[in-house]
C-alpha cells in the first residue's frame, strides 16, 4: 500500500488509487452515486463514514474531548484548533519575517498587509 503503486485507475479520467475499494469511491464522484442514506433525515452520502459523521449532528454526539478543558467537539478538526488555543504552538511562518501564527488564514493576512 505504502509503496507508491496505484495500480488501479480510474476508466473515466485516469486517477490511480492504491486500493480497488478507493476507485470504488472514486468513481461515485463521477456517477453521482449515493448508496448510504441517513435513516433520520434520508440525506445521502458517497460513503459510509461521511455517513456516521452525519449522523452525530442527530445524536448530539461529540466523540472529541478537550483534555484541558472537557469541552466536547463534533469533529476532530475542531479539537485540533483548540488544542492550539491551549499552546503557543504557532506552525504557520512568515517566510520573510519568520513571525509564527496559530492558523494559516492569520498567517496570510499577514502578507496581504
Amino acid at each position: 500500500i505504502h509503496n507508491g503503486d496505484r495500480p488501479y485507475e480510474c476508466g473515466e479520467c485516469g486517477k490511480g488509487f492504491s486500493q480497488s475499494s478507493d476507485l470504488i469511491i472514486h468513481h461515485r464522484s463521477h456517477t453521482g452515486e449515493r448508496p448510504h442514506e441517513c435513516p433520520s433525515c434520508g440525506r445521502r452520502f458517497q460513503t459510509s463514514s461521511d455517513l456516521i459523521k452525519h449522523q452525530r449532528i442527530h445524536t448530539e454526539e461529540r466523540p472529541f474531548c478537550c483534555s484541558k478543558y472537557g469541552k466536547r467537539f463534533l469533529k476532530s478538526f475542531n479539537l485540533l484548533v483548540d488544542d492550539q488555543i491551549h499552546t503557543e504552538e504557532r506552525p504557520f511562518h512568515c517566510p520573510d519575517c519568520g513571525k509564527g501564527f496559530k492558523h494559516n488564514s492569520y498567517l496570510v493576512t499577514h502578507w496581504r498587509i
